[in-house]
């Protein structure tokens, strides 16, 4: 055979940081669910951990905002990534998105990242459980076992308001009539006018949980949903002995309103401290503008650059989205993050600034 059809591959590998793609379709799931799929235009393999997230970089009314979302598809379609989208009343990112984001807009995001994913704790058999819109994360983790023909004993139960609220549905019940490792539930809070349900009917509970995956103490268990839900599933697998360690579940978010209080009230401490000795105050040197700032032994890399007028783009301030990701170049500093980035970044001198507290002085390339 000649050589001549053996081309090169000259694809990159997607890595976190900040990239430009293009939206190339746009899929209606329900009546108020979009996924939207994106590619680059020079080919990305997007590569991920099913699970994981990225936050987007908008400008809504003239404002620059950045928010987070799961990727729904898996990285077995390598060359896109979707991000599945429900409209919210009063959410205004979300609703911007279904309003405004068509096929040929470019977007630029960040990430991949986060620690909610499947390939972290492997597993024989694992119990999905989602409520809403956070099956996204699931499904991706559902959807690379299918791709893959992977060993895995799956059971998947999902809660929705209605049947015509399942996201995906089609698509699981295809699954679930492929492969015998599929095991399907779904549950329905109530039913609308006209519309025919032989399903579950209510809220999960112990019984229905015994009757959908009567192992669930031996199983792997990934959760994601409203908070409400969430809780209850926790309350539930403690009552009943399970291992949490064995738990896990999506964690990011928009900042909680008592997280948003505390900062204020650290803000109005702050303004009201005494003065810092000048010796236990560390410098903080941005090196691309030259600027340079000594701050307090409590304050982050990222409060030392908005003192100084330097807008680091910043979207959960806990740590968990990766946006404000820095790279320093000297010193140190104690991290405290929530799966926002990688122990690969953090071993090239990759900081998230949001919540990296210096230790000494400190140089940052920014």
């Amino acid at each position: 055979m000649s050589s001549n059809f053996l081309n090169p591959v000259n694809t990159q590998t997607w890595t976190n940081g900040r990239h430009v793609v293009r939206c190339v379709k746009v899929i209606q799931e329900t009546w108020d669910v979009r996924t939207f799929c994106f590619m680059a235009d020079q080919p990305i393999l997007f590569f991920f951990k099913p699970g994981q997230f990225v936050t987007l970089e908008l400008e809504i009314d003239g404002e620059p905002v950045m928010r987070s979302y799961t990727i729904s598809s898996a990285p077995s379609v390598p060359y896109s990534f979707s991000l599945t989208i429900k409209r919210v009343p009063g959410g205004r990112v979300s609703n911007w998105l279904h309003d405004n984001l068509s096929e040929g807009d470019q977007v630029p995001v960040h990430g991949p990242v986060g620690l909610f994913n499947a390939i972290d704790y492997p597993a024989d058999k694992v119990l999905f459980l989602s409520g809403g819109v956070g099956i996204t994360p699931v499904m991706s983790m559902t959807r690379w076992f299918f791709d893959t023909n992977a060993n895995v004993d799956m059971v998947f139960i999902h809660s929705a308001r209605s049947p015509r609220d399942v996201i995906y549905h089609r698509e699981l019940e295809f699954m679930a009539s492929r492969i015998v490792n599929f095991s399907l539930h779904l549950i329905c809070e109530k039913q609308n006018l006209g519309e025919a349900w032989a399903g579950y009917r209510g809220y999960l509970n112990q019984k229905m949980l015994e009757l959908m995956a009567p192992d669930y103490l031996e199983r792997e268990i990934f959760c994601c949903g409203p908070t409400p839900y969430m809780a209850a599933v926790k309350q539930l697998l403690q009552a009943n002995g399970f291992d949490m360690r064995r738990y896990h579940e999506e964690s990011f978010g928009a900042t909680p309103p008592e997280v948003r209080e505390e900062v204020k009230e650290l803000a109005e401490q702050a303004a009201d401290a005494p003065q810092v000795p000048a010796a236990e105050l560390n410098q903080v040197e941005f090196l691309a503008t030259g600027k340079s700032i000594r701050i307090g032994p409590n304050e982050t890399v990222h409060a030392a650059a908005a003192q100084l007028g330097l807008h680091i783009p910043k979207a959960c301030g806990m740590g968990i989205c990766g946006t404000c990701k820095v790279m320093k170049r000297s010193g140190e500093v104690e991290m405290e993050h929530n799966g926002g980035i990688t122990d690969e970044d953090i071993a090239e001198g990759y900081i998230l600034s949001c919540c990296s507290v210096p230790k000494g002085d400190v140089t940052i390339d920014f």
